[in-house]
């Protein structure tokens, strides 16, 4: 599904609520009213979804996304709670508090939703348009802020038609948004660590785990979740960038029609589709370098669109270490 010339934009009752379930399992972007801000929201399942709300935001980097789930039960079936992420869970969801924690290998978040990491963000929204447009869709969703980015988070349906009007395919309007700012990030990946200050105190935070949070600085950290620098997978082989054909010994990371090779190959896209090449990027990658090639060949992608975000997380990738 792609998003309609008018985007719809519907009072949030459950006639509009069962639509918009409807519009995210056929792959569609619906933003929705939460506590904090109004999210744009993608089935966290669905890579080429994903892809669409990348490319919907105008996003430069594929920075990892907020999942949105229904309850703690929800949570658990995603992501390893510890003692300190039992505790936050306990005292502020639902809420605007994001907790990272470690993923199950087999959670059904889309590698492209993750930035091709092993943990995956969290949070259970408070907003009763929130809730029932995740029990009626049944899983999770990944909504970041629903603005193009760099413009000023929308707390309102007109705030989000305003930017992005005929980018998506439907708006619920549940009202304005009580808190006003994104929730504050917290990891909980060995000592609980502040990612990013929100609508949820750091002192609240801190009384429930009878201890202060570590903060991190982002100059020393790898970026885990969004609000920081973009993160990436850096995979353990060598990426040789916009490669004409691989040489012996490599493997091929190819886009669109691809050179013969009888050497290990994974396509991004063979119909040359950037949004199906933004899908495939991280669990592609991940791929050839578990088949233990020392050098992966990548072939060029088009600097348009999301080849844009696509070269960056490659460059990055590629950067020495």
């Amino acid at each position: 599904m792609t998003a309609e010339p008018g985007t719809r934009a519907l009072k949030a009752d459950e006639a509009a609520i069962a639509a918009a379930a409807a519009c995210l399992k056929q792959g569609g972007l619906v933003a929705f009213a939460t506590e904090t801000v109004y999210g744009l929201g993608a089935d966290a399942g669905n890579g080429e979804a994903v892809a669409r709300l990348y490319a919907a935001k105008g996003r430069p980097a594929f920075n990892p996304l907020i999942a949105h789930i229904s309850d703690v039960n929800a949570a658990k079936r995603l992501a390893y709670f510890d003692a300190a992420s039992e505790k936050l869970a306990a005292a502020f969801w639902p809420g605007p508090l994001t907790l990272v924690l470690p993923k199950h290998a087999d959670g059904g978040v889309a590698d492209l939703a993750l930035a091709g990491l092993d943990s995956v963000a969290l949070r259970v929204p408070a907003h009763p348009v929130a809730q029932a447009l995740l029990a009626a869709f049944g899983g999770a969703v990944v909504a970041p802020s629903a603005n193009r980015s760099g413009h000023v988070s929308p707390t309102s349906a007109a705030h989000v038609m305003a930017d992005l009007r005929g980018r998506i395919d439907m708006v619920l309007d549940g009202g304005n948004c009580a808190v006003g700012v994104e929730s504050t990030i917290v990891a909980c990946l060995g000592e609980p660590t502040l990612l990013r200050p929100g609508g949820l105190a750091r002192e609240e935070i801190e009384r429930v785990l009878g201890r202060p949070l570590r903060v991190a600085l982002i100059a020393e950290e790898m970026p885990i979740a969004p609000g920081q620098l973009a993160s990436h997978y850096a995979p353990k082989a060598k990426l040789r960038l916009n490669a004409d054909a691989p040489r012996d010994g490599e493997a091929l990371l190819a886009f669109g029609p691809s050179p013969e090779f009888s050497g290990t190959t994974l396509n991004l896209s063979p119909r040359g589709d950037l949004i199906e090449a933004a899908a495939n990027l991280f669990s592609h990658l991940r791929a050839l370098d578990a088949a233990g090639a020392k050098t992966i060949a990548v072939m060029r992608v088009p600097q348009d669109g999301l080849g844009e975000a696509i070269n960056d997380r490659l460059a990055r990738a590629a950067a020495p270490r």
